[in-house]
């Protein structure tokens, strides 16, 4: 089916049930306003109801997957709850991914940083180009990213996390894909290919073992 525009980003949906989430503000590296957080999770409820669809692809336009919180967004806050708003809605995403029926991927190119590193770890999978870089660099700005470092840690082992989350530095689309952030690096025009590949893949599984596979899979972790 054919893209349409919807809110901060385009949907596509295939004809075996693929529902791909295309981030557009590519001209400011795809931040996570607030307005952003709130109609992802609405789009996403409505996927998690519908049982045509069954797998969820989070992709996006430009240079970079996304750069994170917009940071005149957070400055223009003026109180402790305004922020505490905003992070609020960051993480309900992240957890709302981790409850859906469906496998999320990212699809992951240039730049992913901070809540957007945050976004690709939340996700059941991903795909990054090789030529992609993560971090989390709040550091690097006198902050500590606190809400990206729940899903980084669950992602990944806490001595990778820590290093991340205190260094500031970006690591390249190799080193993710070594230390389980991310499922593997493939060249930038293979990228959407193999992102197809795995979620058709994925999508032909029977429903109902998807769906039970996934909640279990989270439940045990933590037992």
């Amino acid at each position: 089916m054919a893209a349409t525009m919807e809110r901060g980003f385009t949907e596509r949906m295939s004809d075996t049930g693929v529902l791909t989430l295309t981030l557009t503000n590519a001209g400011r590296y795809n931040p996570l306003t607030r307005e952003l957080l709130d109609d992802l999770r609405e789009r996403l409820a409505e996927a998690a109801d519908d049982d045509a669809v069954r797998v969820v692809v989070i992709a996006a336009e430009g240079k970079a997957f996304s750069a994170g919180h917009d940071l005149a967004e957070v400055r223009s806050g003026t109180t402790e709850a305004e922020h505490q708003s905003l992070f609020d809605a960051c993480g309900d995403l992240m957890l709302q991914i981790n409850r859906m029926p469906q496998p999320v991927i990212a699809q992951v190119q240039g730049i992913a940083t901070g809540a957007g590193c945050q976004l690709v770890a939340a996700c059941d999978l991903a795909v990054a180009s090789d030529d992609a870089r993560l971090a989390t660099s709040g550091i690097n700005l006198g902050l500590f990213c606190g809400t990206p470092s729940v899903a980084v840690s669950r992602a990944i082992a806490p001595k990778h996390a820590m290093e991340m989350l205190l260094t500031g530095e970006f690591i390249d689309a190799a080193t993710a894909a070594r230390i389980g952030l991310i499922n593997r690096a493939v060249p930038a025009d293979e990228l959407e290919g193999e992102v197809d590949r795995l979620a058709e893949t994925i999508a032909a599984k029977a429903p109902t073992a998807r769906r039970l596979g996934k909640q279990l899979f989270y439940r045990q972790l933590g037992m």
